[in-house]
């Protein structure tokens, strides 16, 4: 069935969304988490009954200083998130990635470590990209508690009563994490190491394990705190509050460009999405199981966004909008004619008029939450093998390729590149961090060390040197006429056979909102709550509503 995803003849494909509607920034950056994303998967696979969890250290002193191991045992394989809590200066705490100190800092290590493991972690894990750590560490990741709220949970709890639901409801979270690194950064794994497990062959699922293990030790260490502090007075977390805390994150600009750096995953990623809804729509009635599902996921999504709270101007304009579209959502399915023929495509027909983007990406969200029989196994075609298709078919003729970009590239070869507001922007490299920067090209230096990233521009240079190229020529003697045309070729003869792999925008035009690639790369991750505090910057929540390990299959050691 999975076979499907690809197929162009295949019953739902007339279902599918086109990438020219589905690939454009402003759809992007509407997205919502779907019972498909990352987090979501990992919860289903480590609650599904053949994993177990302990916390087997905790050296935690009264100062709040110390460290602590969280294992995840499951049939083949255990990992360990190792967690390092520090005492940090005031003036020491930031979100920026240019801090050197934090609350607390995390590594996942594969398997479990003894002793002479811990100390090595203990003189490097902190330190995070000042230190080094080996191929048997997974993820490195660092977490600031959101001060307040962390202080007045300790408070309360301390006295033997529960925080204030107020409080808990404008943060939502302990902790925010401030970055979380994988594949193969400062030492760790690289993920082909790793790809081959069951456990973590779906993308990021070691990553959202380290953040799911987090939220434990959040709530571990604020109830250790309230004891130190109140003594026998001192009361745990009621466990409705503490399943509405989640593990929030601060991200900037480093993760913007993985989308366009990974067309093939890209692709994968939006075909299974796409793929799903097209599966549910094809359905041709709707069960009294599925639709008491999908008006439960409406009643949580209005109670989401109503939490849900932001002052940037783009998103509270969106998020007003969201409301109104799930409040009509809630009306149209009151009358919603279950009993007609194919009636979630009658619903999906009604959404693509009545809702905005923000809107119609939330409806998609609910509609394939009934049905995860049907959709869920499109998560096995959500990781790609990149290597494969790196090679350029030299064999190709020129024709070919011009027609690809014609088909594919329409949108690029239509913008005028001469215009300084079509270029007005590029992205760089900062040579402090590492990290993706993008800069103003009217205003500041470093364009010549320009990153390829405005693909609509290469599309249109590539088709402006095939110029008077022949059909019939072979785009191998083309590539040895014009070798830096082998990018962009490159990126166009996946794109045929990987029609959602390209963002279908430019990337460098002034009024270019790089929160709408971050936005759609965390809503596969799983995250809720996007709170945009800048074009260029953005806090999220994750695993919010979701249940702990200790809520499964769970153990202390003493």
């Amino acid at each position: 069935m999975i076979d499907a995803t690809l197929n162009p003849n295949s019953e739902t494909a007339k279902y599918r969304r086109s990438p020219a509607e589905v690939m454009t920034l402003a759809r992007m950056g509407s997205a919502h988490p779907t019972r498909l994303s990352f987090l979501r998967h990992l919860l289903r696979r480590m609650t599904g009954g053949d994993w177990r969890f302990e916390r087997s250290v905790w050296q935690i002193d009264a100062k709040g200083v110390g460290r602590a191991v969280y294992r995840a045992i499951g049939p083949d394989r255990t990992y360990s998130l190792v967690a390092f809590a520090h005492d940090l200066p005031p003036d020491m705490r930031s979100d920026r990635v240019i801090a050197t100190a934090w609350d607390a800092t995390f590594t996942l290590f594969d398997g479990t470590p003894d002793d002479a493991d811990l100390e090595r972690l203990a003189a490097n894990v902190p330190l995070q990209e000042a230190g080094r750590i080996s191929q048997r560490e997974l993820s490195l990741s660092r977490a600031n508690r959101s001060v307040r709220l962390f202080s007045h949970v300790v408070d309360c709890l301390a006295v033997g009563r529960q925080p204030d639901l107020a409080e808990i409801d404008a943060v939502g979270y302990l902790m925010r994490t401030t970055a979380v690194y994988g594949s193969g950064k400062f030492g760790a794994s690289d993920y082909a190491l790793i790809a081959g497990r069951a456990e973590l062959s779906i993308p990021f699922q070691a990553e959202m394990l380290s953040v799911w293990l987090t939220r434990q030790f959040t709530i571990d260490i604020v109830e250790h705190m309230a004891r130190v502090k109140g003594g026998d007075t001192a009361v745990a977390l009621d466990p409705a509050i503490k399943q509405a805390l989640g593990v929030g994150n601060s991200t900037g600009l480093g993760m913007a460009p993985y989308l366009v750096r990974h067309p093939v995953l890209l692709n994968n990623w939006m075909m299974a999405r796409e793929e799903a809804l097209a599966r549910v729509r094809a359905l041709p009635a709707a069960t009294p199981d599925a639709v008491a599902v999908l008006n439960a996921a409406i009643q949580a999504a209005c109670e989401n966004a109503a939490h849900w709270r932001s002052e940037h101007p783009i998103q509270v304009t969106k998020l007003d909008a969201l409301r109104a579209d799930l409040r009509a959502v809630a009306g149209y399915l009151m009358d919603w004619r279950v009993t007609d023929d194919h009636p979630w495509n009658a619903l999906w027909i009604w959404g693509e008029t009545a809702l905005s983007p923000e809107g119609q990406e939330a409806l998609l969200a609910v509609m394939i939450e009934p049905h995860g029989d049907l959709v869920d196994d499109l998560c096995g075609v959500m990781s790609a093998d990149e290597a494969a298709s790196f090679a350029i078919n030299g064999a190709m003729r020129v024709g070919t390729l011009r027609q690809v970009l014609n088909d594919r590239y329409d949108w690029a070869l239509k913008i005028d590149f001469a215009d300084p507001a079509n270029c007005a922007r590029f992205w760089y490299v900062s040579e402090e961090k590492l990290e993706p920067r993008l800069g103003n090209r009217d205003s500041e230096f470093g364009q010549d060390l320009e990153q390829p990233l405005c693909i609509g521009r290469l599309a249109r240079e590539l088709f402006d040197a095939l110029g008077e190229w022949g059909n019939d020529q072979a785009v191998a003697e083309f590539l040895l006429a014009n070798p830096d045309q082998r990018y962009m070729t490159r990126r166009a003869q996946r794109c045929a056979e990987n029609p959602y792999s390209e963002v279908r925008d430019n990337l460098i035009a002034d009024c270019t909102l790089p929160i709408d690639l971050m936005r759609c790369k965390l809503a596969f991750f799983g995250a809720s709550r996007f709170d945009p505090r800048s074009d260029k910057w953005v806090r999220i929540s994750l695993f919010q509503d979701q249940v702990y390990p200790s809520d499964v299959n769970w153990k202390v050691v003493q």
